[in-house]
């Protein structure tokens, strides 16, 4: 498999995963954060980011770390392999949170040189943690709707706690994107 997406709700892990992922098979990954968002916390627009997610689709080897809804359907039309992270609410909320507190509070970059701040994590009707809870149930349904569809292109992987997950990983070979 060489063409990876990694799906999930909102703190899953898919970012870390997704990295993890390109090292190991020798993939590159791309963080679909840093083609959705420009510095400053603009937010790109919908044709520049299917644009961007086109062109990264177009190779014959990467691994990404979401699919927007507004242009999943590129990726989906050349995957491979999906590893769907399908943890409980409380596991992906709390991930969520303790990453929010310690990257506002240490000023780490999310993003293309965007930070989190106080106001924004915790105040903002766009707070992630608020995206969190309105994106749960949708994300949740549709990774467990691609797991099974006998039909669905693409092999769909549910992974349900962190111990299946590095169980999984653990189980890959290294090298050449070829698990």
């Amino acid at each position: 498999m060489r063409r990876i997406l990694v799906y999930g709700v909102t703190g899953s892990g898919k970012s870390t995963l997704a990295r993890r992922l390109g090292e190991r098979l020798g993939l590159t990954y791309h963080a679909i954060d840093d083609l959705t968002w420009d510095p400053g916390w603009v937010q790109v627009s919908d044709e520049i980011q299917r644009d961007r997610v086109r062109q990264i689709c177009a190779g014959d080897a990467w691994v990404i770390d979401s699919a927007y809804r507004k242009w999943a359907d590129i990726p989906l039309a050349r995957v491979e392999l999906i590893i769907g992270l399908d943890l409980p609410r409380w596991r992906s909320f709390g991930r969520l949170l303790r990453r929010t507190i310690v990257q506002t509070a240490r000023r780490t970059p999310t993003c293309n040189g965007n930070y989190e701040t106080w106001r924004n994590a915790f105040l903002d009707r766009e707070s992630i943690l608020v995206w969190h809870f309105r994106s749960f149930k949708r994300k949740q349904t549709r990774m467990r709707a691609w797991h099974a569809d006998p039909d669905f292109p693409a092999e769909v992987v549910l992974l349900r706690t962190p111990a299946e997950v590095e169980r999984w990983f653990a189980a890959l070979p290294s090298g050449a994107g070829q698990p």
